[in-house]
């Protein structure tokens, strides 16, 4: 029987139990140490910035500090890309504010420049009070049309956090994804371009904003023989062993990108013929996903839906998975507002993320490409 060809598996640099066994040699097995440090250094050469990087125990925590730094509380609007996982949406409640859902274009999946507008002036009509900020996602490591979100959310004075867990590496005319917003947000989870076994990391604009979010994620103490706290603070920290696997990984980094993005090559020459399959490109070059996951759509008039092909798949133990379910449809957030005309439901109707994990072989690619002509040419 075949191995199993899994979604996303993470890739090993070589190097990761040199890194472990020194730091626990040297006695810093503790939360926070030196490869802590040198983890969010080399993040920040990465991002080719001198915006400081604060690395944390996960993207969701990432995402809830850079709500936290921009002032969002009780009762404020934040609006949220609605095709996205919950945790781009989730930590905006633990705020106590209240999403808004704005849908996604046909071309990049990610938040339509339109209905964002559409959301920002409806908000300031009904509340008469301007969104605190705005959640944009570079989903499945697709950029957002940066440049005109960035406009509009000047133009009205609103602050962007840029949720870029799935776009480590990808760009947006020229410029990394993560650097488009007032903060930015990495997520090193087990199936991302690069892992530290969970965390994440904070892009933050200055170096001040970055002393304060080291601050909060680390219980909010003030400098005090004692223990003393003026607000609430988080245990949010990446810890240090978490971190030398980081630093291993990303001697490999540029490797696992281009990896992914010929394995998109592959899927996009193999399927080319298949009717009723298209799989999602970079819709001009001034977009360049790392394509942490090549997603197809799947034309109904085929006759399989993305469901029964995921489960074909699993017949031949391929894994696959359907696109994100949008926010508005899940319970926990249907009283919420949102905006759009549907686009994000087709998409999560249509869509199947396909495996993609850099230590993938081309032998792998190509039994996949041939399971989905079996499976849709029959």
């Amino acid at each position: 029987m075949n191995e199993w060809i899994k979604l996303s598996l993470p890739h090993k640099s070589g190097t990761e139990m040199e890194w472990i066994e020194r730091a626990y040699r040297d006695d810093w097995f503790v939360p926070l140490g030196p490869d802590v440090n040198e983890f969010e250094k080399r993040l920040q050469h990465f991002l080719g910035t001198d915006r400081p990087v604060v690395a944390l125990s996960a993207g969701t925590a990432a995402i809830h500090l850079g709500l936290v730094m921009l002032g969002v509380g009780p009762d404020d609007d934040v609006i949220c890309q609605d095709l996205t996982f919950s945790a781009s949406a989730n930590p905006i409640r633990y705020q106590g504010a209240n999403p808004v859902f704005v849908d996604s274009e046909p071309e990049t999946c990610n938040m339509s420049p339109e209905f964002l507008e559409k959301a920002i002036k409806d908000r300031i009509k009904i509340t008469g009070r301007k969104p605190k900020a705005i959640v944009v996602v570079d989903l499945y490591g697709m950029p957002a049309r940066l440049d005109v979100i960035r406009t509009i959310a000047d133009s009205y004075g609103i602050p962007i956090l840029e949720d870029s867990a799935e776009a480590m590496g990808s760009e947006y005319k020229g410029k990394k994804c993560g650097l488009w917003g007032d903060y930015g947000v990495m997520s090193f989870n087990g199936n991302k371009m690069i892992t530290t076994s969970g965390g994440g990391a904070l892009i933050c604009p200055d170096a001040e904003s970055a002393a304060r979010v080291k601050f909060l994620a680390t219980q909010a103490r003030e400098n005090r023989p004692y223990y003393y706290h003026k607000v609430i603070g988080y245990n949010y920290r990446l810890s240090n062993i978490s971190a030398a696997i980081g630093c291993s990984q990303m001697e490999t980094i540029d490797s696992r990108i281009a990896r992914r993005r010929e394995i998109h090559r592959l899927y996009s020459e193999g399927l080319k013929d298949l009717a009723g399959v298209t799989v999602q490109k970079n819709p001009s070059k001034d977009f360049d996903s790392n394509f942490w996951l090549t997603t197809v759509l799947i034309d109904p008039a085929c006759g399989m839906t993305p469901d029964k092909i995921r489960i074909a798949l699993l017949d031949r133990r391929i894994e696959s998975r359907l696109l994100w379910r949008p926010m508005h449809m899940m319970p926990v957030f249907e009283a919420f507002p949102y905006y759009g005309s549907g686009v994000g439901e087709s998409l999560f109707e249509r869509g199947l993320c396909l495996p993609s994990g850099a230590s993938l072989t081309d032998e792998q690619i190509s039994v996949v490409i041939e399971a989905l002509h079996d499976i849709l040419g029959a």
